[in-house]
């Protein structure tokens, strides 16, 4: 959405449908569960829905930290306590494999005189 357009402006509203109360919970060392518990319009809880869990950490790395977001598929917060390394590793797993495949294809890329590294052509 363009924020610049005034009639984008116009179109936003808030989705009363699908309104969540938000709780984080941390160890204060790795992991941080936000726990989101579904709310009707006015901000009693939907017992008709399942609350979300998304897990949060952070990777060191040697040009600073990486964030990693998953959701976690939970009944309770005890459940997503357990579940959060398997989450974790499965997360980071697949953002290794990613960059993997974008390296390899980055390196299979052919390079054509007069191209730049994006791919277009220098005009003299």
């Amino acid at each position: 959405m363009d924020f610049t357009d005034q009639a984008s402006m116009k179109e936003i509203s808030v989705d009363r449908n699908n309104l969540y109360r938000e709780e984080m919970f941390t160890d204060v060392k790795i992991a941080s569960i936000r726990r989101l518990i579904p709310v009707k319009p006015d901000g009693s809880q939907d017992y008709t829905r399942k609350p979300i869990f998304i897990g949060f950490t952070q990777l060191v790395s040697p040009r600073g930290p990486i964030p990693i977001q998953f959701p976690i598929e939970a009944r309770n917060l005890k459940e997503a306590m357990e579940q959060f390394p398997a989450y974790m590793n499965q997360t980071i797993e697949k953002m290794i494999e990613d960059a993997k495949e974008l390296k390899r294809q980055e390196d299979s890329r052919i390079i054509v005189p007069g191209q730049t590294p994006t791919g277009k052509i220098k005009v003299p």
